[in-house]
């Protein structure tokens, strides 16, 4: 049965920056990386958009340490195909946990090959802006659902990716800002966080949008995500993510043909 589930890999072109020791290290220390999906303050609105998973056939892109995929296997997922392009991102997921039902291969994003009408859901988290051909990789997965299948992914919000130099500025009030410059300017940004050189791609609102719209999706939900008072009362240090959205989440549908 594994068989048509596998993903094909091609050479690697992305770049694999958590298998560079320096990010790894300093990636090992973050709060979603030592308490998983509860230390990711996005976790409760990514999951209200998830179906139910009894019985589904899930592919997790970029599944990192496996978080997602063995909460998917223990809400009664029949089998999660869990691919990263990091050696050190799947020796620690295959090491956390029972890999019952959990297929763990090393794939890289930008080439990927799936089988078709497989899945009932494809899932992302924080994975998607580390790729240059996000378009061709849209029309892969949307190939590869079943009809009625969803894409759920979270991404990091363009306007946190356009600055050339993204970091919070102090006006002579000391009031902080986020500089937003360079948004038309779509293309790969390099960022020096947990590791100098770490390669990102930019792209507008529009054009994120319009390429699943272009792959075939039915946009379901989008959310410029921000913190919840109950979330900002718990954890007061969230309160810099309400002045600029970090983070967007978005679920698309394959829709069901009409008859």
């Amino acid at each position: 049965m594994m068989g048509h589930m596998r993903a094909l890999i091609g050479t690697t072109m992305a770049q694999n920056i958590y298998d560079d020791p320096q990010f790894f290290e300093g990636y090992r220390q973050l709060p979603r990386s030592q308490k998983g999906l509860d230390g990711a303050p996005e976790w409760q609105s990514l999951r209200a958009l998830l179906p139910d998973m009894r019985g589904l056939e899930v592919v997790d892109l970029g599944c990192g340490y496996g978080w997602f995929s063995r909460w998917a296997r223990d809400h009664h997922a029949q089998h999660v195909l869990a691919l990263d392009v990091s050696v050190r991102m799947l020796a620690e997921a295959a090491a956390s946990g029972t890999t019952g039902g959990i297929t763990y291969e090393r794939a890289d994003l930008e080439q990927l090959q799936l089988p078709v009408d497989t899945f009932d859901l494809a899932y992302s988290s924080l994975a998607l802006h580390y790729i240059k051909d996000l378009s061709r990789l849209f029309t892969t997965v949307y190939a590869s659902l079943k009809p009625g299948g969803r894409l759920v992914f979270s991404i990091e919000h363009p306007i946190y990716m356009a600055p050339t130099h993204p970091a919070w500025r102090h006006d002579d009030q000391g009031n902080r800002y986020w500089p937003l410059d360079n948004y038309q300017a779509e293309g790969a940004r390099k960022t020096n966080w947990l590791a100098p050189d770490v390669i990102k791609y930019h792209r507008t609102m529009g054009t994120l949008l319009n390429q699943l719209i272009q792959a075939g999706f039915t946009l379901a939900h989008i959310e410029e995500w921000g913190p919840s008072q109950t979330q900002l009362d718990a954890q007061p240090a969230l309160a810099e993510e309400t002045h600029r959205p970090m983070m967007l989440l978005v679920a698309a549908d394959k829709t069901l043909p009409t008859t």
